[in-house]
């Protein structure tokens, strides 16, 4: 039985962001209502873990978000997910401890974060080292 691909890693949107004509990120398709209504999709893996990254910097930079829980409360709301359990989670993903403060400037932790957010969003799926790292390294330029 072939194993069905996540909504994510088929619109190469790891993060499933949302689309918005206001982003114009890089490598960013046209949108098709007839392939996906409501996410982005992008033309590698790499540019859409780019995309989640700089999305985590705006996060951090503009709007003073500094730990794990206030960065995937704005990221993942609870009106649609389990946000507590999603902040456990990227806490272990990152070994950061309830309530510290992160850089996400910092390449480690950054790939620990969009590690943990890719397998919370894609059922599990993790891409190979090599993309993760690509995307974190576009993502931190």
């Amino acid at each position: 039985m072939p194993i069905t691909e996540t909504r994510g890693v088929r619109n190469r949107n790891p993060g499933n962001i949302d689309y918005n004509p206001a982003n114009q990120w890089q490598g960013q398709l046209k949108p098709d209502p007839s392939v996906e209504k409501r996410f982005a999709r992008f033309d590698s893996p790499e540019n859409g873990i780019r995309a989640l990254g700089k999305t985590l910097l705006t996060y951090q930079r503009k709007y003073g978000l500094k730990t794990v829980k206030a960065i995937i409360s704005r990221w993942a709301p609870s009106a649609e997910n389990d946000t507590a359990a999603y902040v456990r989670a990227v806490e272990m993903s990152t070994g950061t401890q309830p309530g510290a403060e992160i850089d996400l400037t910092t390449p480690k932790v950054m790939t620990g974060f969009i590690k943990a957010i890719i397998h919370h969003e894609n059922a599990g799926y993790a891409y190979p080292d090599a993309v993760l790292a690509e995307g974190v390294r576009r993502a931190l330029v």
